[in-house]
């Protein structure tokens, strides 16, 4: 499956959170739909790869101690259990 090459946030969470997309690289497969193989009528689509590899290369552009979006709900916000 092809994979991307990527810049992001890494959040003090520890998630990385991709802000650019660099550069894609093929892998030159018909049976995957990101590719530059994959047939426009292609008769096994149903069944063909749809996602993309883990990334090839992360390069983080920021680090910040702040939780990402998604942490911040359930840990610090609403979603975080109650201490009794």
């Amino acid at each position: 499956m092809c994979r991307l090459h990527t810049e992001g946030t890494q959040h003090g969470c520890g998630h990385y959170i991709i802000t650019r997309k660099v550069l894609k690289e093929d892998c030159f497969s018909q049976y995957c739909i990101n590719s530059s193989y994959h047939a426009q009528d292609c008769p096994h689509c149903p069944n063909c790869k749809r996602y993309f590899d883990p990334d090839a290369k992360e390069t983080i552009t920021q680090r910040t101690p702040e939780y990402c979006r998604e942490c911040e709900y359930w840990f610090k916000g609403p979603g975080a259990q109650r201490r009794r």
